[in-house]
């Protein structure tokens, strides 16, 4: 927060940025239930810096927690089943970016890792301060999840065309050489 910034500023800043976010959408209308269920998820994030290289999240690491892009870059990295490391994107906070939401409803390890391509500000909320809010307000816990759920079942259906696709080039290659 600015020394120059009130707290009902810096809140209201930090729920112009939240709202943006799929999984809080739900609640961007401004209506009195609305507005309580979101101070109340707004109570539940921290704020944390990370310098320009900085690992955020490291794949194949157990996370708690969820973050929302506030300021600066990152990159995220896939390791290769051979150990290499591949570089799958760079994504800027002007992109409303957020990364391991899974973290929320799950103690699976990370699928990849995010480092800070400049100094960043995160936005922060563990998963239980969000188990907390969901039971204080169920459809809190209902509509993330359920967000959540859409998000992976578009991921697997993707998943498995370019699975279907992959197959289809390798069979069509070794069909190809016979």
């Amino acid at each position: 927060m600015k020394k120059t910034e009130t707290d009902a500023e810096y809140e209201q800043k930090l729920l112009d940025r939240v709202v943006k976010l799929p999984l809080f959408a739900p609640f961007a209308e401004p209506t009195e239930f609305n507005t309580k269920v979101m101070k109340l998820i707004i109570s539940c994030f921290s704020i944390k810096k990370f310098k320009k290289g900085e690992k955020i999240i490291k794949e194949g690491e157990i996370g708690d927690e969820f973050y929302i892009l506030h300021s600066g870059n990152v990159k995220i990295f896939k390791n290769t089943l051979s150990g290499d490391r591949i570089a799958l994107a760079n994504l800027s906070a002007e992109q409303n970016v957020f990364f391991g939401e899974n973290a929320l409803i799950s103690t699976n390890t990370r699928s990849a890792t995010i480092q800070a391509a400049t100094d960043c500000t995160v936005i922060v909320m563990n998963r239980d301060d969000f188990m907390k809010i969901a039971e204080i307000e169920p459809l809190i816990g209902f509509r993330v999840t359920l967000c959540l759920a859409q998000r992976l079942a578009d991921t697997i259906s993707k998943s498995n065309n370019d699975i279907t696709t992959l197959y289809e080039a390798l069979f069509n290659e070794i069909e190809g050489d016979l």
